[in-house]
């Protein structure tokens, strides 16, 4: 009985110091996003932050400021969902498919 107690908490430090790896991965992620067919983009780190944001110089016109600003809003919004999927995929490959309790996300 205690056997498996201590192969149990083997494995939970095992998947804690994979868990503590890929949260490093993540952390030097990066992704981009783009919107209006590649005119805007931005990048974001693994923890989300922004890390880029590049605009198409035809864009730079002071009467289509609201569609520039509609773009930098869709372009993160793309790179988030990205970013969201890159870090589900790396936990999916950490915790074997375990699958987390709802609202559970790792490692935010």
């Amino acid at each position: 009985m205690f056997g498996d107690l201590g192969k149990m908490m083997k494995q939970a430090q095992a998947l804690q110091a994979k868990m503590a790896e890929a949260q490093e991965e993540i952390g030097r992620l990066e992704v981009t996003g783009a919107s209006g067919a590649g005119l805007v983009s931005v990048t974001l780190s693994g923890k989300g932050d922004l890390k880029a944001l590049k605009i198409d110089p035809s864009l730079a016109k002071e009467d289509e400021v609201d569609i520039l600003e509609d773009l930098i809003v869709a372009a993160h919004a793309d790179a988030r969902v990205k970013l969201e999927a890159a870090v589900a995929e790396k936990m999916q490959s950490v915790t074997g498919g375990l699958n987390l309790p709802a609202g559970m996300k790792l490692p935010f």
